[in-house]
């Protein structure tokens, strides 16, 4: 993942922080933001399919992509706002997830293929 994620994250987070504090309201504001970025989403690959015949091709795979780095950021965010251990939680995640599909490139070859 890219180094620079982290610590970008941490200075987005500090500066909402202090804008607009860090209680639970501010929170569930944070992970809304998740799903309002996702909708955004979904918004661009249906523009970019064409499926709405009013409004014909609107968007495209570049920008279905901006729209998925924007999901990303924010769910980074408000995963950094529920815990200092952000990094660490998604590293896991995403090994876990690998060790699913037997593809952690962390794991030994032969514990992959166990």
């Amino acid at each position: 993942m890219n180094t620079a994620l982290w610590p970008i994250v941490a200075h987005i987070t500090a500066t909402l922080n202090q804008a607009n504090g860090t209680g639970e309201h501010e929170i569930a504001m944070r992970l809304l933001k998740v799903t309002e970025e996702a909708g955004e989403v979904a918004a661009a690959y249906i523009g970019s399919t064409g499926q709405n015949p009013r409004k014909g091709t609107t968007h495209t795979t570049h920008d279905v992509a901006q729209e998925l780095a924007d999901v990303i950021i924010a769910a980074a965010v408000a995963l950094h706002s529920l815990t200092n251990q952000a990094p660490a939680v998604l590293d896991a995640k995403l090994h876990a997830a690998a060790r699913r599909l037997h593809t952690d490139p962390a794991l030994p070859a032969t514990k992959r293929d166990a």
